[in-house]
């Protein structure tokens, strides 16, 4: 194709050019730069072009490559990536200091409601919190396994209804005060 053909298919197929390049970018100015970036690369690679094929196609994939990599370029250039040591923000999660006062409380509360539970049941049950398996359990006590574990099993059975019972008469006192 002749420098003179490929000329009058690129300036005949200009506006078309034009709309899809202000449907991609949805600017005026930056649709001409555009067009101007696609015609320019057109005219530049006009040897890569094969006679016989779909110059428009050709073209349109031109300009569409091009928007691609110039809005990789700007959503690149937006990222920014601050490594000083001054990020508020971002690095004020390293020097939290955890206030575990309610939580202490709580445990406090707890131990104490563990306390009055018959030793019969409370014995076997802190050696499972402690990380004793049933088995160790039983041999240390000298009891049979299902007794230790029947143990267990009333003693979280007990402390559910103790604690449930403490924390309610701690909400009927916070509702009378």
């Amino acid at each position: 194709m002749s420098t003179m053909e490929f000329n009058t298919k690129l300036d005949s197929l200009s506006s078309m050019l034009h709309a899809f390049a202000y449907n991609l970018t949805k600017n005026v100015e930056d649709a001409k730069d555009l067009f101007q970036e696609t015609a320019y690369r057109a005219i530049v690679n006009k040897d890569k072009f094969r006679p016989g094929t779909n110059f428009k196609a050709w073209l349109f994939t031109i300009m569409k490559n091009i928007f691609i990599n110039n809005y990789r370029k700007k959503v690149k250039a937006n990222t920014l990536i601050d490594s000083t040591d001054n990020n508020y923000y971002i690095n004020s999660g390293k020097n939290a200091v955890r206030n575990a006062a309610s939580s202490n409380i709580m445990m406090n509360e707890l131990h104490t409601i563990i306390e009055s539970i018959d030793d019969s049941i409370k014995v076997p049950f802190l050696m499972y919190y402690e990380g004793f398996k049933y088995q160790e359990i039983a041999d240390e006590l000298e009891l049979p396994l299902g007794t230790v574990k029947s143990r267990i099993f009333f003693a979280r059975k007990e402390l559910k209804e103790l604690i449930r019972d403490y924390y309610l008469a701690q909400d009927m006192i916070a509702v009378l005060n």
